[in-house]
């Protein structure tokens, strides 16, 4: 074969620039007469020959002159190495770059041209000049350019992220429903799978449930999706679903129709809404004492005037807080919250309730044990919602729930055996109420802590059967000298020996959190990290969607109810970045008329 020469940036001193040619071959083309020469001429001796065909003193001019004609050549050619088309990409890019930040901000697309445009404009006309605005000018920001952009990087994050998911071995999904602000069902739907050495998740889909909400209508959009991707249902390890019947159904729930085509899935309750469950259990009298704080603040917050005389009051009084907040049994931290809130502005809310002539509530303030009552519950309900906070997050698994879980069961098993004593300094609200009254504890309140702390502690064992012990041991640390080997399943048993005895292995583990190591380990043990991968790799709560919802209300306003959510909440809630410079290089550049 022909040796193919290769274009030099020492042979513009002798007039002559590169060309490449359709067929991906460097050609040198003269920068004075434009003419296109082969690719064998494509040497010093031959182009000076060429140079030397012009007027002599064409021949001795300097790198500046040649360089000023190459300018004036690039900015004549209409392919991609000319300056329009490079300019042209850029301006798209930027374009590109826009409309996928007004994406992640969950922003109108018209906000691009009534707002972004008009603002970059001034700006750049008044420290970079008129001729830089005019460059501006040209960025692209229509509404429905927006729109269009918008459509194209989701159909590029959702391929690279199918992508991902089909070079993993196994994959498990997250999904929930909710209903917009157009009181249309949207399916939120969560993956996560291994991907360049640990464990990812990300956004999959998101899909109108045009008529009922049943299992039937959740698995057929799902049984969609998979088919048109080309997903396989025998790669699925696990999927995590709320606690309805239409998810749960032991016959006809959503989960059994995944165990049918997908026999080794694990079907998972979501744990934060398990624990929400188990939370929820007070005795007689601690619920009467809720229930008059939740009547004490619906008076003040729903009547518009009480709220604005209650916050001049707080201003005058100096208190921490202005306002009360409501109480919403579907939101995980309310009770907690709005409890809390109560008892810090106690002092404010029963001045307020004796200027308003509301003795029937005020005399909740005056009573001593509605006061030790309502400290013991912001007490006990602070840490309630601070395991809820650590339970919630990304790139949680079943392990790190159970952890957090059984640490909560021993804290309720010491606290139980600490009141029966006397002791409570772990309510710290409780024991200043106490010191402020100088009172003791008495029996009957010590009773209700103990029964109260009781039954949270049956409640939530009842909520979390525990993993089998030697499968969550090996999982956590193979290494254990304490695992008996006779416990795992015979046809892995020679390759756990292996492992366990590779001290580079060993060395990893000790560098390396466990799910890396378990995603590392499986080229060399794929049997022992399969069965750490399928503990690993299910969701243990829907988080995810549930953060996803709160995506959708900031998107889909009354302004926007008419919004197609599925391309721009791929975009608000993905980590893919979508490829834009390959987006703008593929679009079809103006034909010149």
């Amino acid at each position: 074969m022909a040796k193919r020469r290769r274009y030099s940036e020492s042979y513009l001193n002798i007039g002559f620039t590169t060309l490449l040619a359709n067929d991906g071959i460097e050609k040198p083309q003269c920068v004075l007469c434009h003419t296109i020469l082969s690719a064998e001429a494509l040497k010093p001796s031959k182009l000076k020959r060429h140079l030397e065909t012009k007027p002599p003193e064409h021949a001795k001019k300097g790198l500046d002159f040649f360089k000023r004609h190459e300018q004036c050549l690039k900015s004549q050619r209409l392919d991609r190495s000319g300056l329009f088309q490079q300019q042209s990409t850029t301006i798209l890019e930027a374009s590109y770059e826009i409309a996928f930040e007004i994406a992640k901000q969950k922003k109108p697309h018209t906000i691009g041209e009534t707002l972004i445009k008009p603002c970059m404009m001034k700006a750049v006309n008044l420290i970079l000049g008129e001729a830089s605005a005019k460059k501006m000018q040209q960025v692209s920001l229509s509404n429905n350019t927006i729109q269009r952009r918008i459509s194209k990087m989701s159909m590029d994050v959702k391929e690279q992220v199918l992508t991902e998911i089909k070079g993993s071995p196994l994959f498990s999904f997250q999904l929930d429903e909710s209903t917009d602000v157009s009181s249309c069902s949207q399916l939120l739907v969560f993956v996560r799978y291994i991907n360049s050495g640990d464990i990812k998740d990300e956004f999959l889909f998101c899909s109108a449930l045009e008529t009922t909400t049943k299992a039937d209508d959740v698995m057929e959009k799902v049984s969609t999706f998979f088919q048109e991707e080309d997903l396989q249902w025998e790669n699925v390890c696990g999927v995590c679903t709320d606690g309805a019947p239409a998810m749960l159904g032991s016959k006809s729930g959503f989960q059994s129709r995944v165990k049918k085509l997908a026999p080794q899935a694990k079907g998972i309750h979501c744990m934060i809404h398990r624990y929400a469950l188990a939370s929820k259990t007070l005795p007689a009298s601690l619920q009467e004492v809720l229930e008059s704080v939740i009547k004490i603040v619906n008076y003040i917050k729903t009547k518009a005037l009480n709220t604005r005389l209650f916050k001049e009051l707080c201003k005058d009084m100096n208190a921490d807080h202005e306002v009360l907040l409501f109480y919403t049994a579907v939101r995980w931290l309310s009770k907690g919250n709005v409890i809390n809130r109560v008892f810090e502005m106690k002092n404010e809310i029963k001045l307020f309730l004796e200027t308003q002539e509301r003795k029937d509530l005020v005399v909740h303030f005056e009573d001593e044990a509605w006061n030790k009552r309502i400290a013991y519950l912001a007490d006990i309900f602070d840490q309630l919602n601070k395991l809820n906070l650590k339970l919630q997050g990304r790139e949680t698994h079943g392990l790190l729930f159970q952890d957090s879980l059984r640490a909560f069961v021993s804290k309720l098993q010491n606290w139980r055996r600490k009141t029966n004593l006397g002791n409570i300094a772990m309510f710290e609200k409780l024991c200043g109420v106490m010191d402020e009254s100088h009172i003791q504890l008495d029996q009957f309140l010590k009773d209700e802590i103990t029964e109260h702390l009781q039954s949270l502690e049956k409640e939530v064992e009842r909520y979390f059967p525990e993993l089998s012990q030697e499968q969550e041991a090996l999982v956590r640390n193979p290494f254990c000298t304490e695992l008996d080997v006779s416990s795992i399943a015979d046809e892995i048993q020679d390759e756990y020996l292996d492992l366990r005895n590779d001290s580079s292995a060993r060395d990893l583990f000790k560098v390396k959190s466990v799910t890396q190591f378990w995603c590392g380990m499986y080229q060399s043990y794929s049997k022992i990290s399969m069965i750490a991968l399928r503990v690993l790799v299910p969701f243990a709560s829907t988080y995810l969607c549930e953060a996803g919802f709160s995506t959708l209300v900031n998107m889909k306003t009354k302004n926007r109810n008419r919004l197609d959510v599925g391309d721009e909440m791929r975009l608000a809630l993905t980590n893919v970045r979508p490829r834009i410079s390959k987006l703008a290089a593929e679009m079809q550049h103006q034909a010149s008329h």
